[in-house]
């Protein structure tokens, strides 16, 4: 799994290197490091790093799966910020290239290279994706629901379309038409494998295995399972751990493919998701019906038995959290109390699935560790002395985390410091 994320950042690299080479191919000789050749080397990479971007969000199961869907978001969130920044410079670059060489004001520079084929079209472009990472940014993030940010992001689409005639008309590609073409496969590619594991896939998928609801059982507090029963569904080779992004086709959930990790493990005939009310569209879900056709995009998620290096195991979730841990509770092929699993709730009525996981531990011979009481609450407070006494060998086990962030980064401060080694700390978030 690591060699593949290391394999994808070699040659996303590579590509980057090749595409900033292409400014040299048509810069005059001897090249001189100036404004002209910063617009020219700046826009072949943002344009390199779109089609990349639209790749790491095209759900290839290889990546998905070793690579691991929050790492390859955390990438492409960094990625966009970098691809729009390039995008800026290399439009003030241009700019002001152009003012030298015409030897004119930026008013008048601006009115000329919008003049250009394909130009206006490539700044409205600009504009899109410009809003899409304000839209982005974290601090916008909390102002809007999942469905608004999703639907703001579908703009990034029409952004591309309107920059591409730009791309490959440009100074750079003219004239070079193995450039262009490879250039073009590059995209095609792209939007290939988006068709293909975003549209086409989960569509025959829904038509293969007509998967529906067919019950909705209280948990908790806001809190449902939903059983999902289907057919042939040992073909979508699910594991403990993994998540699917499902949608709900009712009038009011259709528009939503939220990410649900299984809270059992899979079997040929059912999946079992639970969903804690925290908006609309999941406050929706707990009044689904029997018989409520499911369109299902996965499974993804790397968080599963393959990440597991050593002999013991620590999970640790954190309220809703014990989603995916209570399946690997369940099949982990770990022995007796080399298997530990601490779930943290705020109070005894938000503990999930106490009996599953007591009879779980009965008859594995696992160890099961509750953790009640407010965060801010010393007594409950998880540390690195507390962890290694409650449970033997830490610093040899793998340890899997699913909770908040606050919660997440404070139990990965306190393995930190109770010697555990970060490669065996295995943790995926699925905050948009």
């Amino acid at each position: 799994m690591r060699r593949t994320a290391s394999t994808t950042v070699f040659l996303i690299v590579l590509g980057a290197a090749v595409a900033a080479a292409l400014a040299l191919v048509s810069a005059p000789q001897p090249v001189i490091a100036d404004v002209a050749l910063l617009a020219h080397t700046t826009g072949l990479l943002a344009g390199y790093g779109v089609a990349v971007m639209l790749i790491l969000m095209a759900r290839v199961p290889v990546l998905e799966r070793d690579v691991g869907a929050d790492r390859l978001a955390r990438w492409h969130g960094r990625g966009g910020r970098l691809v729009v920044t390039l995008m800026l410079v290399h439009g003030v670059a241009a700019t002001a290239a152009w003012m030298q060489v015409q030897k004119v004001d930026a008013v008048a520079a601006t009115w000329q290279v919008l003049q250009f084929p394909g130009l206006v079209a490539a700044t409205v472009a600009t504009a899109l994706f410009v809003a899409v990472g304000i839209l982005s940014a974290r601090a916008a993030r909390r102002r809007f629901s999942y469905e608004t940010w999703h639907l703001a992001h579908l703009m990034t689409y029409v952004a591309v379309g309107l920059s591409f005639a730009h791309e490959l008309g440009g100074p750079d590609l003219a004239g070079l038409p193995v450039v262009q073409v490879a250039w073009s496969l590059l995209y095609a590619a792209a939007f290939g494998l988006l068709l293909r594991y975003r549209v086409l896939d989960p569509l025959l998928r829904t038509l293969r295995h007509r998967m529906h609801v067919d019950a909705v059982i209280a948990e908790g507090p806001d809190v449902v399972s939903i059983v999902i029963r289907g057919r042939h569904l040992d073909e979508l080779r699910a594991e403990s751990g993994q998540f699917f992004r499902w949608r709900f086709l009712t009038r009011s959930t259709w528009r939503s493919a939220n990410p649900f990790s299984l809270s059992a493990p899979p079997t040929d005939t059912y999946l079992r998701l639970t969903v804690k009310a925290a908006g609309d569209t999941t406050t929706a879900l707990r009044r689904l019906k029997p018989g409520t056709r499911v369109f299902a995009q996965g499974p993804y998620g790397a968080m599963t038995d393959r990440r597991r290096a050593g002999r013991g195991v620590l999970l640790i979730a954190g309220g809703v959290g014990i989603t995916p841990m209570r399946a690997l509770f369940e099949t982990l092929p770990v022995e007796g109390r080399q298997l530990t699993l601490l779930y943290r709730a705020s109070t005894p009525a938000e503990i999930l699935f106490k009996d599953e996981l007591e009879h779980i531990a009965a008859e594995r011979g696992a160890h099961l560790l509750y953790v009640v009481g407010r965060s801010s609450d010393p007594s409950t407070r998880i540390t690195a002395e507390r962890l290694s006494v409650a449970v033997p060998g830490l610093s040899n086990r793998d340890v899997y985390i699913c909770a908040s962030q606050r919660f997440s980064a404070a139990v990965r401060t306190a393995l930190d410091a109770a010697g555990v080694p970060r490669n065996r700390i295995h943790q995926e978030d699925f905050a948009f």
